[in-house]
Parts: structure tokens; sequence; C-alpha cells
């Protein structure tokens, strides 16, 4: 998606009821910017039993 103008990844965890957890907007979609957002994700809330993946190589 654009914002401003740049291209930005909108990364969405959502919990098995669909809630929505957390949300991080990155300009980047690599592995850095997934292992961050996966620990600022897992922060703060229990360790999940399984992590579903768009299944990009990412």
């Amino acid at each position: 998606m654009k914002l401003n103008g740049q291209m930005v990844y909108l990364w969405p965890a959502v919990d098995q009821g669909g809630e929505v957890l957390e949300i991080c907007v990155a300009r980047a979609r690599d592995k850095a910017a997934a292992l961050t957002f996966i620990k600022k994700a897992l922060t703060g809330h229990s360790s999940p039993e399984m992590i579903t993946t768009d299944g990009l190589r990412s």
C-alpha cells in the first residue's frame, strides 16, 4: 500500500479468534523486518502454539 506516496507494507498479527494483536507498518519486506515484527508482536502476549505466514520467502 502507499503511505504519503511511498510504498509500505502492513504487517498484522491476528489471533485465532480474529482479534488484531499488533500492527506494524514497514518500508521493507525482508527477514530483518519480519524478525522485528515478530519480537514486537510477542512482547506482552503469551507464546503462540503456531505461527502461520503468507508463504512468501521474506
